[in-house]
């Protein structure tokens, strides 16, 4: 595990997610906004076990992203996994802190069971209508993907807007540095949710994007990445948004 720190108010890690949870303090973020690995993409273990670029992205698409790691789990060991990683957030969260959580419909249940094992109050489901999908004859298009929104304890309403039940945003092949990244937009949109100024932790920083979201809306970040390739991919991205140079940064 190694950390880097962008400015007081980024702190990247390199590592398991678990091992870096672990190493966090108590009631210090206010907020968990993360994407997971799904370990979904089809019925079969064998299915799940296929190379994430084949169960996640269409047929003749050109554009190659750096090997997702953990996504290769069964569903058993999936919702153990994610009850663990879940209960370290909710003691790392403070009183009243949100987390919101993407999967797709395959997982929603097992995330949902996930969450409350874990401790979290389940208080709702967010769909994110990505406006395309793969084409099935005969059948409906799966072309949304899902929130599950978990509170900590007691909620304190930190907005006076009433937030929609559903977002559309278009997934732009153009803008993503990661095989399953979303739209930054969507996710500042989520933010709004979260008290001004509060650390937001995401456990799965993938390309970036939550980070991207932080730096755009103000607020402080916490990202881990277990891949290090895609932990140089993001820690650059998010050092040039925050205008910080990455050379000579403290990493431990």
């Amino acid at each position: 595990m190694q950390s880097l720190t962008l400015s007081p108010s980024i702190t990247l890690f390199q590592g398991d997610a678990l091992d870096v949870l672990r190493s966090l303090p108590d009631d210090s973020v206010d907020m968990v906004l993360t994407d997971p690995p799904y370990s979904s993409g089809g019925s079969t273990l064998s299915a799940r076990q296929a190379d994430p670029a084949q169960k996640y992205q269409a047929t003749g698409t050109k554009r190659t992203y750096p090997a997702m790691l953990g996504d290769a789990k069964d569903q058993h060991s999936w919702i153990l996994w994610s009850t663990l990683w879940l209960s370290q957030c909710l003691r790392v969260a403070r009183e009243g802190a949100v987390c919101l959580v993407f999967t797709d419909w395959r997982q929603l249940p097992s995330l949902t069971d996930a969450v409350q094992a874990a401790g979290w109050k389940w208080v709702g489901i967010i769909p994110w209508d990505k406006r395309s999908a793969r084409p099935q004859i005969g059948k409906f298009k799966q072309q949304c993907e899902y929130l599950i929104f978990g509170i900590k304890g007691h909620f304190s309403p930190h907005t006076r807007q009433c937030l929609p039940g559903l977002y559309s945003y278009p997934v732009i092949a153009a803008r993503k540095n990661h095989l399953t990244a979303k739209p930054v937009q969507l996710l500042r949109d989520l933010l709004a949710i979260a008290p001004e100024g509060g650390r937001v932790l995401d456990p799965f920083m993938g390309g970036g994007s939550v980070g991207a979201a932080c730096i755009a809306t103000g607020h402080p970040y916490t990202g881990v990445e277990l891949s290090p390739e895609y932990f140089d991919i993001s820690s650059r991205w998010l050092a040039d948004l925050a205008g910080l140079p990455l050379e000579g940064q403290p990493c431990a």
